[in-house]
């Protein structure tokens, strides 16, 4: 091996390790935004290292960088953190399609491809355009552009299975010929195409963070597919990473619903009709900004419990500024967070860390639960189906089963929300009639800057 291509892979080394390392540092919300930048600067490496390697002519790929650089800083600046889940599902979408015409364009390049090139190259166009489709499918639904609900069609199961196996026939007939068969090679980018939105379309808006996951699970799956056809080993580690951590994301969020990824696929949840247990069950017990005040003043803990809502309103950082008044007033500070809360994977902890708040107040389900007997308080911003109790209680409801955080056991529960609609689940949540709970309307930013006012106002 040259001197060249020793340092090239001693480079790629580095930058591998990078990933690793930068991914481990994604686990905690206190090194996660150092370990983002570690894995960047991994990648940056690798595509500097590879651009000197193969010699390219670098007009084109510079302009592609700039312009795709003026597009992610624009993206940064600009889109809300109630929109952040669809720029996920869009960049989910561009590395599959990414993936697909990578791998197309090596085919043109060289159509003499070797049976496992062949099938590698197969398998990258076709799990890149149903990472495509069906991320753009999930961008609709969670933006509402189409219905969020699941669109259940007849012989749905019947049509992706047909799919299937004709993605499979078609590799199959590619890798014995790829020389002559460039049509067939065509056709399993088309049912790709296909086969994302009739997969992605029967699947419910509440189950959208276990989709998105999926679906960037499915991107990396393709580009390291797509690392065997080009034969450059950064993008197959790469790959092999970003696939095997979105299929560890999605398990955890399926047990965070206490659901398997089958029923999640193939169930059509948020199809399904509302059960008698669902509806309106008793009266509610309305509170002002006055009322409100007062119980949290003589409070000694309150658990905020973050949800949709609180993105919706742009919440984040008067809910710290709350915070932090309780605080001084000697209360206990906690913030519970539900895996599946929100539109995508840890879309509260996004929030709360935007708004700066301290990462050793931000307790999992898991933590909170066991000791919520005791939290004198607990505030519910914009969250229903992650505390429905509904889940633990009614076997006729259609979230049965699914895990919650368990603020219907603590002292006092007070909800803020713009009306008593159901969650994106679709169903009514039996919390805002507990004996314990209060309900305080509006919206959740001006509802908080009135008990900061509040409790300014008492000094």
């Amino acid at each position: 091996m040259s001197t060249s291509a020793l340092a090239i892979n001693f480079a790629y080394v580095i930058s591998a390790a990078l990933f690793i390392f930068g991914l481990k540092m994604l686990s905690s919300p206190a090194t996660a935004r150092r370990g983002n930048m570690v894995s960047a600067i991994g990648m940056l490496l690798a595509v500097v290292v590879t651009l000197f390697a193969q010699g390219l002519d670098y007009k084109w790929i510079l302009l592609g960088m700039v312009i795709g650089s003026a597009i992610g800083l624009v993206a940064a600046y600009k889109v809300e953190m109630t929109s952040m889940p669809e720029m996920v599902a869009l960049f989910n979408g561009f590395g599959g399609v990414s993936s697909l015409l990578l791998a197309w364009g090596e085919y043109h390049e060289n159509p003499d491809l070797s049976v496992f090139i062949a099938i590698v190259a197969s398998l990258s166009a076709f799990i890149g355009g149903i990472t495509f489709t069906g991320s753009m499918i999930a961008f609709g639904k969670l933006s509402e552009k189409i219905p969020s609900k699941a669109i259940i069609f007849s012989g749905q199961h019947i049509i992706n299975a047909a799919i299937l196996i004709s993605a499979a026939v078609c590799t199959g007939l590619f890798a014995a010929n790829p020389q002559n068969l460039y049509a067939v090679f065509v056709v399993i980018i088309l049912i790709s195409l296909v086969f994302g939105v009739t997969s992605v379309i029967p699947i419910g808006g509440a189950d959208m963070p276990v989709v998105i996951s999926l679906l960037n699970s499915y991107s990396g799956l393709a580009a390291c597919a797509a690392g065997f056809v080009i034969g450059n080993n950064i993008l197959i580690v790469a790959g092999a990473l970003v696939g095997a951590s979105g299929i560890i994301l999605t398990r955890i969020m399926c047990k965070a619903m206490n659901r398997s990824l089958s029923n999640v696929l193939f169930s059509g949840f948020g199809a399904i009709t509302q059960a008698a247990g669902d509806g309106p069950q008793g009266e509610i017990k309305p509170a002002t900004a006055e009322d409100v005040y007062y119980i949290l003043e003589a409070a000694d803990s309150v658990a905020f419990v973050p949800g949709y809502g609180l993105a919706v309103a742009q919440a984040q950082h008067v809910t710290r500024e709350l915070g932090d008044l309780l605080e001084e007033n000697g209360t206990e500070v906690m913030y519970a967070i539900h895996p599946v809360a929100g539109r995508m994977p840890g879309h509260m902890n996004v929030l709360l860390a935007e708004a700066n708040v301290p990462y050793d107040q931000l307790v999992e389900m898991d933590d909170i639960n066991p000791r919520m007997d005791s939290v004198d308080v607990c505030v519910v911003i914009g969250a229903n189906d992650v505390v429905n109790p509904a889940a633990l209680e009614d076997e006729s409801s259609s979230i049965y089963g699914m895990p919650i955080i368990e603020t219907h056991r603590a002292k006092t529960v007070i909800v803020l929300k713009r009306s008593m609609n159901p969650g994106f689940a679709g169903i009514q949540n039996a919390l805002f009639f507990a004996e314990n709970a209060r309900m305080y309307f509006g919206d959740a930013k001006a509802s908080i800057q009135a008990l900061i006012a509040e409790f300014k106002g008492s000094d």
